[in-house]
């Protein structure tokens, strides 16, 4: 007689299993199944997938500046894809699919140095 060995169905690498506002509400962890995370709060700010710091289309992205201090307010789960994140100054509509946090993180380094880059070359602070 054959054997059926079930296991659990192998885990999606792009859905966290664990995400956490630090303490001081300045940062927050994103661990999947085969990365982790951390993002400051400002990171996560400037790169918002809102239609406030992308724009409506190609090409149209904001430079979002004077953000250095910004904190994470909270967060809350969008169905099962995704998180919106509250911040302290107000910011509230975008909505952080798991795949673009993942890319964020991803891309971290690259991201961070350009926006530095834009930053400067606009004559604005963070």
């Amino acid at each position: 007689m054959p054997t059926t060995v079930r296991t659990d169905p192998p885990k999606d690498p792009l859905v966290p299993e664990e995400i956490r506002v630090s303490r001081d509400r300045a940062r927050l962890t994103v661990a999947y199944p085969h990365d982790r995370f951390e993002f400051s709060a400002e990171f996560l700010r400037v790169n918002s997938p809102s239609a406030e710091v992308q724009g409506h289309g190609p090409n149209q992205r904001i430079l979002v500046s004077g953000k250095k201090t910004v904190g994470i307010a909270g967060i809350e789960a969008v169905g099962n894809y995704a998180i919106l994140i509250r911040f302290d100054d107000g910011h509230d509509t975008g909505i952080f699919s798991w795949r673009y946090l993942h890319e964020l993180g991803t891309h971290q380094e690259k991201l961070w140095r350009d926006y530095e880059s834009d930053i400067s070359k606009a004559g604005l602070s963070r």
